[in-house]
């Protein structure tokens, strides 16, 4: 780059006489930056961080204002923003450059944000050993734009700790911002579903903790003033130390209802309250919290019954949304998904804010990174019967727990430049794992492909611990529940760094350098790092599975896989899964994508006629599973060789995490076989399938016993994460009920018999072995776009000898209120084909499609289906080529 337009532009400059310097040897270096860029921006803090990581390597650095006050020899840095075609935010560019003949190396970017992250990396590389000031090339550019965490206040007695704790937050917002998340939400007035048998309402109703309204009389009973004007304080102090480390920052506003029934034991209840005056309260309560805090950039709302509001309660919500444009400046609307309808996003739209729909990433738990291809039949489009839940329950019921209607070419905004619209941004909910360790790369990547899907703009993560103590079940003692305090961490969140840095850089960038992860596992792992990530990549894909595979309940208020309660195979009335189908039992329960996975039942009843669909088969899962487990372990034990006589708490945490997951990988395989032969059974009394259903149970149960027993020192005896008994306890607990299992199924060797059928021979034989593979190649490429109202021809090649007996095409547009269509594709040569009618391409939503390849009655697959470490995105997506956009 030229003198005159480096000048004109800006980067970050590195050099050293003619050639760049190493790190080490007394060395200097020399920031030439504004002195008001230093206190004008979050660059301040980021160069502060790279002064002090370098000066861990012995490398003294100092800031100049001008080029001309650098004393020669020192290395040289200097700050700004260079602009770009396209002007993409946040993108990194690191590489060696010359100005005024000096060798440099130099950071660029678009924005402010994007040249945070890059002095952060340089500084992250020393921090970690690194040499900065030997040549690189770095370029990267966010996959998402919005890459948020949620942490959650819903306990008394295990949150307040942290919500005051000023030491805690700026190392916490430090791990958010080298991680590369970009958003920061505090969300408040999650304790509660709904607002009975109230005990710790702490911020349920959040707006009398904070503030006292002028012209209303509204407060939390048993509550100080001094508390109350304390919470606003560290209200604005954890905002702005976000904001100062270049995260957005979000409050959610959860629960705006404010009467707690049948409530006598609640620490506090709101008082001055009526409901001629809560909509006009909370909207100038709304605009004066946002003045107080003027760091806060985004609000979130629940706007469904769950938040205390009578859904169909237009114009309360009217209301509460004009207190955003009454802060005097610009705060985006954040509006969660379920129940939503159009005339409320419009309602948002209209008061001129920017404004986000957040729909649930596979309902209330953690599925693998795709988006799920159709919901369960519970999910599908009721009549509305009135009440609290009404519209959520009701027509809009398909809107609860996935991306619903919301992806409309015409309402989805494209870009910066579109007017009205909203943005759609993925929640991550809080229900398949809360406590364990997790860190795979390669799912990590996945996802982050996954948030961009249709045009979204990212995602929210809700992080580990998420609704630890909620709804009183709160415990002192530490929220990670560690009854060996040999492993407790200072913050719980230091437990999950690692887990952190796989996430944000990977959502940031699909195509991350792994090292970025990688520095962060050697720093506390040490010489185990690469056999620990290995171990716990493997095991961190366990539970994601188990949940795509096995729901029987969409809400984690009532199925938590990490922490399972069991759902019986054999009598249903020892059930409590509500949303599961009759019978409610495990081998019946849906599959939370059922569309490409088969349950239990479906798949013995495939078995037992001699016809198998193409869907992935809890077989196909159970296989899964178990190589997940063996890998892991395996990896671990490398990892215990490499880490020595005397691991430090790092590695043992790692290591008990991933014992505990392996064991769970391992039940679930077994029980999965089991639910699938004890259904053979059922369907014709075979007494082969029976023992082997009991000799698999017996083995899952014998696993999670041996990992119950090893957790038994590790975590406490009472997890908590709710009330109820299935929200509660240890792995220790749960055996009896497998027992209790097993001993039904045994009582039906009374009845079985012998079945002389080689069919059912073969069924059984197969449920213990591995499934068949296809034996046909296909190839495909998607249409780049369609043309709405006109058809569209569909291709599928194949190009192995092995010819398939037939191929079946199944589509259905971007809407999870339609169900999926399928044809038989005409056979011309090596080609199948078929065409998507012009009629239904006459559409605002984008198509998606797959295929069902079928080689013998017994034997069919999907295709794209998944990569061989199980990641992808299972069918093809084509986005609409006209103008539907606003």
């Amino acid at each position: 780059m030229k003198r005159r337009e480096f000048l004109k532009h800006t980067g970050i400059l590195l050099g050293a006489g003619s050639g760049f310097a190493q790190s080490g040897g007394g060395k200097r270096v020399a920031m030439v930056v504004r002195p008001l860029d230093l206190v004008k921006s979050p660059l301040g803090w980021a160069v502060e961080e790279l002064k002090k990581a370098l000066a861990s390597q012995k490398i003294e650095m100092n800031t100049f204002p001008t080029l001309r006050e650098v004393p020669a020899g020192d290395v040289m840095i200097v700050p700004d923003v260079v602009q770009s075609a396209g002007n993409d935010p946040e993108t990194i560019g690191i590489f060696p450059g010359r100005i005024q003949g000096r060798s440099v190396q130099m950071v660029t970017s678009t924005d402010w944000r994007g040249l945070l992250y890059g002095v952060l990396e340089l500084a992250d590389r020393a921090r970690h050993g690194g040499s900065i000031l030997t040549p690189m090339t770095v370029r990267e550019k966010p996959a998402n734009a919005v890459r948020s965490v949620t942490r959650l206040f819903v306990s008394d007695v295990e949150d307040k700790p942290w919500f005051n704790d000023r030491e805690m937050w700026p190392a916490y917002f430090d791990m958010l911002a080298n991680a590369r998340f970009n958003r920061f939400s505090l969300g408040l007035g999650l304790g509660y579903d709904f607002l009975r048998e109230v005990t710790d309402s702490y911020f349920v109703f959040s707006y009398p903790y904070f503030l006292d309204v002028p012209g209303y009389k509204v407060r939390a009973s048993n509550l100080p003033d001094s508390e109350r004007d304390h919470n606003l304080e560290m209200l604005k102090y954890i905002s702005e130390q976000a904001v100062a480390r270049g995260l957005d920052f979000q409050l959610g506003l959860w629960m705006h209802g404010y009467q707690w029934t049948n409530s006598p034991n609640a620490n506090h209840v709101i008082e001055g309250l009526t409901a001629e005056t809560h909509g006009p309260y909370c909207r100038d309560a709304l605009a004066a919290l946002l003045k107080a805090c003027p760091a806060i950039s985004g609000v979130t709302l629940r706007i469904h019954g769950e938040s205390g509001v009578t859904e169909g309660s237009y114009e309360f919500w009217k209301t509460v949304f004009d207190g955003v444009p009454r802060s005097g400046r610009k705060v985006g609307i954040d509006l969660h998904a379920k129940g939503i309808e159009f005339k409320l996003i419009d309602l948002a739209v209209a008061t001129g804010m920017p404004v986000t729909v957040s729909p649930k990433f596979w309902a209330e738990h953690m599925g693998m990174p795709y988006h799920q291809a159709d919901i369960r039949s519970q999910e599908y489009p009721r009549e509305n019967r009135g009440g609290l839940m009404a519209i959520s329950t009701g027509e809009r019921n398909f809107t609860r727990y996935g991306y619903a209607d919301l992806l409309r070419e015409d309402k989805v905004k494209p870009g910066p430049k579109c007017c009205g619209g909203y943005d759609v941004v993925f929640r991550v909910w809080p229900g398949t794992q809360r406590l364990l360790l997790w860190g795979d790369p390669a799912f990590a990547t996945a996802y982050s492909r996954a948030f961009s899907f249709c045009a979204a703009k990212g995602v929210e993560w809700c992080e580990p611990l998420s609704f630890k103590g909620r709804r009183g079940s709160g415990r002192p003692g530490g929220r990670n529940a560690y009854a060996d305090e040999s492993l407790k961490p200072r913050w719980d969140w230091e437990k999950f760094a690692y887990s952190y840095r796989v996430m944000g850089r990977a959502f940031y960038n699909p195509g991350a350098d792994p090292d970025a992860w990688r520095r962060v596992l050697k720093a506390e792992v040490g010489a185990a790092a690469a056999e620990s990530e290995a171990a716990l990549s493997h095991a961190s894909r366990i539970l994601p599975i188990i949940t795509t595979a096995y729901a029987p309940s969409a809400a984690n208020n009532n199925y938590w896989p990490e922490l399972y309660t069991d759902q019986p195979i054999v009598d249903s009335g020892k059930n409590h899964y509500s949303d599961t189908p009759s019978p409610k039992v495990f081998g019946n329960a849906s599959a939370l994508d059922p569309q490409l996975f088969s349950n239990a039942n479906e798949l013995a009843d495939e078995l037992v006629k001699g016809e198998r669909s193409g869907k992935y088969s809890p077989a196909s899962v159970a296989m899964w599973l178990d190589d997940l487990a063996d890998a892991s372990i395996r990896h671990l034990a490398a990892a215990e060789k490499a880490a020595g006589a005397q691991p430090g708490a790092e590695f043992r945490r790692l290591a008990e995490d991933v014992q505990i997951q392996a064991g769970l990988g391992r039940f679930f395989a077994a029980k999965f076989r089991a639910a699938v032969l004890s259904r053979i059974h059922e369907r014709t009394g075979d007494r082969a399938a029976l023992e082997e259903a009991i000799k698999a149970y017996r083995a899952g149960r014998d696993s999670w016993q041996a990992m119950a027993n090893r957790a038994r020192g590790v975590y406490v005896a009472d997890i908590t994460v709710g009330e109820l008994p299935w929200l509660h306890g240890h792995w220790a607990d749960r055996t009896a009920a497998f027992d209790a299992d097993i001993a039904d199924l045994q009582k039906r060797l009374e009845r079985a018999h012998d079945v002389d059928d080689p069919k059912i021979r073969a069924a059984v034989a197969e449920i213990a072995g591995k499934p068949a593979a296809g034996r046909v190649s296909c190839r495909h490429t998607a249409p780049g776009a369609y043309r709405p109202g006109l058809a569209l021809s569909i291709e599928l090649a194949i190009t192995s000898p092995a010819q398939p007996a037939s191929v079946r095409m199944w589509y259905r547009h971007v809407n999870q209120g339609e169900r999926f269509r399928n044809s038989d594709m005409e056979h011309a040569g090596d080609k199948y084909r078929a065409a998507i009618a012009a009629e239904y391409t006459n559409s605002p939503y984008s198509l998606e499609y797959y295929f069902e390849v079928r080689e013998a009655p017994d034997h069919a697959w999907l295709y794209p289906g998944f990569a061989p470490d199980l990641t992808g995105q299972p069918y093809f997506v084509v986005r609409g080529a006209g103008d539907w956009r606003v």
